[in-house]
Order: C-alpha cells, then sequence, then structure tokens
C-alpha cells in the first residue's frame, strides 16, 4: 500500500488542518468473511468496493465486487467457502489521520483518485475522506477571507 509521506521536516504544519478534521466513516469488511457474505454486504450497501481489516481494525486492503464475481464465479469456486481474504487488492492509497489536509489532496490528485481510506500511524481503519470534502472546505475559507479582513 502507498502512504502519503510528512513533510520535508518530517512533520505537518502544526497551523494547517489534518485529515481527522474532515473524515468519514468508513464501514468495513472482515477478513474473515466469506466471498458471499462479503459481496451480501457490499450490495446491501449498495458499494463497489470496500475496505478489509483484520480482528484488530487493521487495513489490509480492499475488495471489489467485480474482481470477486470474476475470479471466484470465472474458476468455479464456491462463495459460500471461498475466503475474502484470497481476493484482497493489497496495493492501495491511504493517508494518515494526523497529516494535513494539503498532502492528502496532492496524494489524492497525483493518484487521480476521488477518495482514499485513513489509517492511524498503526494502521488501524479509521475512515475515508473524500476530494469533495476538501474542495467544500476550501470554497468555505474562501467565502471567509472577506470577512476576516473586515474584522
Amino acid at each position: 500500500m502507498e502512504q502519503i509521506n510528512p513533510n520535508h521536516l518530517g512533520r505537518a504544519n502544526s497551523e494547517a488542518r489534518t485529515v481527522r478534521d474532515i473524515i468519514e466513516p468508513a464501514k468495513s469488511i472482515s477478513n474473515e468473511v466469506s466471498v458471499k457474505t462479503a459481496l451480501d454486504e457490499m450490495q446491501a450497501r449498495a458499494i463497489d468496493s470496500s475496505p478489509v481489516i483484520d480482528q484488530r481494525g487493521e487495513l489490509l486492503g480492499i475488495v471489489s465486487k467485480n474482481k470477486m464475481n470474476r475470479n471466484v464465479g470465472g474458476l468455479g469456486h464456491d462463495p459460500k467457502t471461498e475466503p475474502v481474504e484470497a481476493h484482497i487488492e493489497k496495493d492501495n492509497v491511504y493517508c494518515f489521520e494526523d497529516q494535513t489536509i494539503a498532502e492528502a489532496e496532492q496524494m489524492m490528485l497525483n493518484a487521480k483518485i476521488g477518495e482514499v481510506l485513513v489509517v492511524t500511524r498503526e494502521k488501524l481503519l479509521v475512515g475515508t475522506i473524500y476530494i469533495e470534502a476538501i474542495a467544500q472546505k476550501k470554497r468555505w475559507r474562501k467565502r471567509l477571507e472577506p470577512l476576516k479582513s473586515c474584522a
């Protein structure tokens, strides 16, 4: 998995807002369930992919409905007994909850993705951030700038 690195000083700007300020809760799937259970959960939530965590809550990667359907159905495996763990994509982008929003935004732009998973430094899944939330935060800041100059 790829992660965002801290700035050149090895730490985030103390005045900058952190990812923690715009995080959304992430719903995940346990690595111990079957492919069928994972597909049923994803269908119920109307999502195409989901983070997968272990018993401690550590992020292991992501599973996708399309990939599981292709791999399991195409190979004749039984989705009721096939472990979801065999289908985890481990090369995913994530950031840390204490990194700056600017760092997360730059990483998302570089990777050309609209959302990124957020983890603790111990790699425990915390949530997700979306590029739209970052854009909205910027719009609000621009609206407030004229008010600050009047004060």
